[in-house]
């Protein structure tokens, strides 16, 4: 929930705008004069008055009445509506686990094969897409339940070109240029790396973050979907291999600002700042697209930030980190139907894409609708992805994910093998079992 809230709060951060854009060929929809929809979803202030403009636009091509509730409590009420057998039309979950418990007690409506198709075909990574929103219903089966409709982007190192450029540094391509680099930089007497774990109650949440992106560039997917629902285990030689990857970066006291035993006790807010200073401090920051909030007031433009690459010995393409809101039917109705299939029109990205705070993986939406060059990149990104998958800690049982995840990145931190906190993670998975 914590990193849900902080990726949110990128929304409203400040960036350099361009003009706005004309939308381009406009949405028809069916004729629902007459019919309403209800929609519930998690946006709230600057991010809901963007998704009123998205409603709007569906209400004005069908003459549908549209009725949304938004808010921070949103996938509770979802939860309780279901149960209680009053839900919603529409209802939006910010990460598909919980979306994947409501099918399982036939609270959400399958869109079908087509739906699914349409995603697989329209939607950079399709597959990825599609099995994120696939989920098993109470009798066993496996159906196509949802449709993700605003995504974010963690596989980002940001860095200031203007020391890079001073350096005479390039931005890397592969994990082993960026590898080289990071010892490149050190040998020249700088720090490569700001990396800041402290989160009070949540401390340890940015480590999960880098030991997930190493498991998407040490392993192929279907590992990654395997340690987090533990059919592989947490003290895999595999999982192992990727925390020791993060170790390579972190654990380095000439690689990262402050030493190696600072990583623990630096507020993940304050780490990236040490970029900004003359002489830096550090050169690179990794960090999700929510991170300019937390930037130094007025340096913001300062800044930018490249993909963070893969292994080009490992093979394993462009893997892309991240997280996103899925719309599903909660309450199947004429309506309902037709609102899915808006999604699927470039428009209705098109809208929010030209008022900020916005990322999809449409191939049909116009990249030129983005706000900020900023987003347009970090667009780019996602549609040149190979593969994209959820923030494996959220997908995780809480115990885990948001507990022993989180201390035992803390404890590598502080000295401990990968192999002693693996094993402790497990353990503690282990016990939910019982």
């Amino acid at each position: 929930m914590f990193k849900k809230t902080i990726i949110a709060a990128s929304c409203t951060m400040a960036l350099a705008s361009l003009s706005s854009p004309v939308l381009a060929a406009d949405y028809k929809g069916p004729d629902l004069k007459g019919e309403v929809l209800t929609i519930t979803c998690p946006w709230t202030g600057v991010e809901e008055g963007m998704f009123k403009k998205v409603v709007a636009n569906f209400e004005a091509a069908t003459g549908a009445t549209v009725k949304h509730s938004c808010s921070q409590s949103s996938e509770q009420q979802i939860v309780i509506d279901i149960k209680a057998g009053s839900p919603t039309n529409i209802s939006t979950f910010p990460q598909p686990g919980l979306a994947a418990n409501m099918a399982a007690i036939n609270g959400l409506a399958p869109l079908g094969d087509k739906a699914r198709d349409w995603v697989k075909k329209n939607f950079a990574a399709g597959d990825s897409w599609a099995d994120l929103g696939t989920y098993t219903n109470k009798a066993g089966k496996k159906e196509f339940y949802g449709i993700f409709f605003n995504v974010n982007l963690k596989s980002l190192v940001w860095y200031i070109p203007e020391n890079f450029k001073e350096k005479g540094y390039k931005v890397p391509k592969t994990m082993e240029e960026l590898q080289d680099l990071t010892k490149k930089i050190a040998a020249d007497g700088g720090k490569p790396w700001c990396i800041g774990l402290g989160s009070d109650a949540a401390t340890g949440w940015p480590a999960t973050d880098w030991v997930e992106d190493m498991m998407l560039r040490t392993q192929t997917p279907d590992v990654y979907d395997g340690w987090v629902n533990n059919t592989v285990k947490f003290n895999d030689k595999r999982v192992i291999e990727a925390i020791e990857t993060y170790g390579w970066f972190a654990k380095n006291d000439a690689y990262v600002d402050g030493g190696a035993k600072a990583v623990a006790t630096v507020s993940f807010k304050d780490s990236p700042k040490g970029m900004f200073g003359s002489p830096p401090k550090c050169y690179m920051h990794r960090q999700a697209s929510f991170i300019p909030a937390f930037f130094p007031d007025g340096k913001q433009d300062e800044a930018d930030f490249f993909y963070f690459p893969a292994f080009a010995s490992k093979k394993l393409g462009n893997p892309v980190l991240g997280g996103g809101t899925i719309m599903t039917i909660t309450k199947d109705s004429k309506a309902a139907r037709a609102w899915m299939e808006y999604l699927q029109h470039p428009q209705a990205s098109e809208i929010w894409m030209a008022e900020g705070g916005f990322l999809t993986p449409h191939k049909g939406a116009d990249l030129n609708k983005y706000k900020t060059k900023q987003l347009r990149k970090q667009g780019e990104i996602l549609l040149n992805a190979s593969t994209f998958r959820f923030d494996g800690s959220d997908l995780m049982p809480g115990a885990v994910g948001a507990g022993s995840f989180w201390k035992g990145m803390v404890n590598y931190s502080g000295g401990q093998s990968a192999k002693e906190v693996a094993d402790e993670i497990q353990k503690s998975w282990d016990a939910l079992k019982k």
